[in-house]
């Protein structure tokens, strides 16, 4: 057998093994050791591997850790032009590789994630490096301790690459991050993060950096944060899977992942949480079995699964989109899969009633709390506010310094009758009625707009078009972007993006489907099916 042959059959079986299969089944622990004579992958075949396929390599013996995490390094460094690190630690990602090698050569039983490199957003707290949101305030801010799911990750033996840039504090949608650079005369950002498909476009916000990094191939999978839709926009705009776990009452009952509002930089402590990104559903199933210390689902059988589609989701759609979504949703009904045509009504506004109050103003008393618990170099809103450089940031920031929204958050947040309690009572109504596991509807309503390096997310219209005719979106860039993702967030459900296709014009574009609280697993099950018969999309051409 030929190395060419043999290299071909690793990646056609791995493509096909089950995250389970890499925690073997239940356990979260896996064996040290390899098979000797394996040839060893290339660069550019190291550079193609999932998270799942990086580590079924491992065992395979064709790959080791210092390899590998040296050459993610120096494809992040070659590609620094797309913004998406705001710090790589080389000297650290390599010297935890090299111990794992170490000990993976010594025969030492090994974490269920042993070598495997990730990025983490940089508004997650981490020990050994710095935490800066994004922003000048904290600039040389190091917190004490590691993200509870970042410990987990590492504990498994996980190894971070470096800290993923995002738009300034995580409040925006386009990663356009004005405290990396302003030009002195025009006042525009001088290094937007670029979405790797078409570089003139932006790769979403608020985790756009490690949508880059994942999409790119310098990082096989790496954690985001989500809020209105942080983890799963630039997973769709950059042709990867983004998942946003539950989080039920926000602090209280059915959050799904450890991490409190102390563990990340804070916006809204109802709505707030980590979540994993990669090229695949099975490689998120992987990271969010190892953050749970749950098993890992297989992936769910189509055929008489059914699947609601609210019209609200399905309506102006951009027809470069509509083209990609109608025709994934036709593999899936060729599947098996049952639709149900059910409308979730009234959400849209019922959404709009609480989405802003709840997002600006928690951070009222979100931030303060947030920097006091971690001793940070500032200590105030005020402070925080001060020294932020991208527009749209400095926008919001003065909503939360007037507290503009405390009245309507009031309302919103009153228990059985206020809008978040009846958006949650319209979303539980629906799955119970209908009969259906998910929701399933485009990400996002357009695929990835223009980079507006003037305002970071622009307050116009965006252009695009709707059965042949041009038109502008009824919202500005933010609102256009979250439009989808946002209502799922206010009711704490979970939700996932799955990479769908390519436009004509070959942008990527999601598809979202969203779960009732607490069906994580289920939602990721299904999730894992679906990807089977959507197929992966081919790789940016960076």
């Amino acid at each position: 057998m030929t190395p060419n042959t043999s290299r071909r059959q690793f990646f056609k079986s791995t493509g096909a093994v089950s995250a389970a299969a890499m925690l073997g089944g239940a356990g979260l622990t896996a064996c040290g050791g390899s098979s000797s004579g394996v040839a060893a992958l290339s660069a550019d075949e190291q550079l193609a591997l999932t998270a799942t396929q990086a580590l079924a390599a491992y065992k395979a013996g064709s790959l080791t850790a210092t390899a590998y995490i040296t050459n993610l390094i120096n494809r992040a460094k070659a590609l620094s032009e797309l913004n998406a690190m705001i710090s790589l630690d080389e000297a650290g990602a390599l010297a935890a590789a090299k111990q794992v090698d170490a000990d993976r050569a010594a025969g030492k039983t090994m974490g269920a994630l042993a070598g495997l490199p990730i990025v983490v957003k940089d508004n997650i707290n981490t020990k050994g490096l710095k935490t800066t949101g994004g922003t000048s305030s904290l600039r040389n801010f190091q917190p004490k301790t590691n993200a509870p799911s970042v410990q987990k990750l590492l504990d498994a033996g996980a190894i971070i690459l470096g800290k993923s840039n995002l738009h300034e504090w995580a409040f925006g949608i386009t990663s356009t991050n004005f405290t990396l650079g302003i030009d002195p005369i025009t006042k525009e950002a001088t290094r937007p993060a670029k979405n790797p498909y078409d570089t003139s476009r932006i790769p979403g916000g608020s985790s756009g950096g490690t949508a880059i990094a994942v999409a790119a191939r310098f990082a096989p999978a790496g954690l985001g944060t989500d809020t209105g839709g942080s983890t799963r926009v630039p997973a769709s705009f950059c042709g990867i899977a983004g998942f946003r776990p539950s989080v039920g009452d926000g602090a209280g009952q059915g959050r799904r992942y450890p991490d409190t509002a102390s563990d990340a930089l804070p916006i809204s402590t109802t709505r707030d949480t980590v979540g994993p990104m990669g090229r695949t559903v099975a490689d998120i199933a992987l990271l969010d079995a190892v953050i749970t210390g749950g098993a890992v689902p297989t992936a769910k059988v189509l055929k008489g699964l059914k699947i609601g589609i609210p019209a609200a989701f399905w309506a102006d759609l951009d027809d470069s989109v509509k083209t990609v979504a109608d025709a994934a949703k036709k593999k899936l009904a060729d599947a098996g899969v049952v639709f149900v045509d059910a409308d979730l009504s009234g959400i849209m506004a019922l959404n709009d009633s609480m989405s802003f109050p709840i997002a600006l103003h928690e951070p009222v008393a979100a931030i303060p709390a947030y920097l006091s618990a971690n001793s940070a170099p500032v200590t105030t809103v005020a402070q925080v506010q001060a020294g932020l450089a991208s527009p749209d940031v400095q926008g919001a920031f003065g909503a939360i310094a007037g507290d503009v929204f405390a009245a309507a958050y009031d309302a919103a947040m009153v228990p059985t009758t206020g809008g978040r309690a009846q958006l949650q009572k319209l979303y539980k109504d629906y799955f119970a009625a209908q009969g259906v596991e998910c929701v399933l509807f485009p990400t996002t309503l357009l695929a990835a707009p223009k980079i507006d390096a003037v305002t970071g997310s622009s307050s116009g219209k965006l252009p695009y078009t709707v059965g042949g005719v041009a038109k502008q979106t009824a919202r500005d860039t933010f609102g256009t972007c979250i439009f989808h993702t946002d209502p799922c967030t206010n009711a704490g459900i979970p939700s996932l993006s799955i990479p769908a296709g390519l436009t004509a014009g070959g942008l990527p574009v999601g598809m979202e489907i969203d779960g009732p609280l607490g069906s994580d697993s289920n939602l990721l099950a299904i999730g894992m099916g679906i990807e089977a018969v959507w197929g992966s999309l081919k790789a940016p051409a960076v």
